[in-house]
């Protein structure tokens, strides 16, 4: 058995994980973006984070070459 707060961390964890893939962003890639910038950024700008900002920063994959 674990801990309630480590249950708490595994629920955020895949919230984050399934949220991004909902919205057709590569998980892994995503959560890489974030921890290299989360340090230096401002609170009041966290939105600029989420991963539908991240979306909006790749080429559109429904474009045909």
């Amino acid at each position: 058995m674990g801990s309630v707060g480590g249950g708490k961390a595994a629920a955020i964890a895949y919230t984050l994980i399934e949220t991004a893939k909902m919205n057709d962003v590569d998980p892994g890639a995503w959560l890489t973006w974030v921890l290299e910038r989360v340090a230096d950024h401002k609170i009041n700008r966290i939105g600029k984070l989420m991963n539908c900002q991240f979306a909006n920063l790749l080429p559109d994959k429904r474009e045909v070459g």
